[in-house]
């Protein structure tokens, strides 16, 4: 596997995103499965690392 792999981002309301950059400032991301989905497609996988950010924070 390669290492300092880049994660990009694009989800504004995600804690960990750099918006100037579009990139994930997290040194490790979490990916999870979604809930009771076996569709085998990259829908079916979530960023467990996601923590919302609130509009004041913004």
């Amino acid at each position: 596997m390669e290492k300092n792999q880049k994660i990009n981002c694009t989800v504004t309301s995600c804690r960990y995103n750099n918006t100037d950059e579009s990139l994930c400032t997290l040194n490790q991301i979490t990916v999870e499965p979604i809930d009771d989905c076996e569709t085998c497609t990259p829908d079916e996988s979530m960023c467990g690392s996601y923590e919302y950010l609130d509009e004041d924070e913004r």
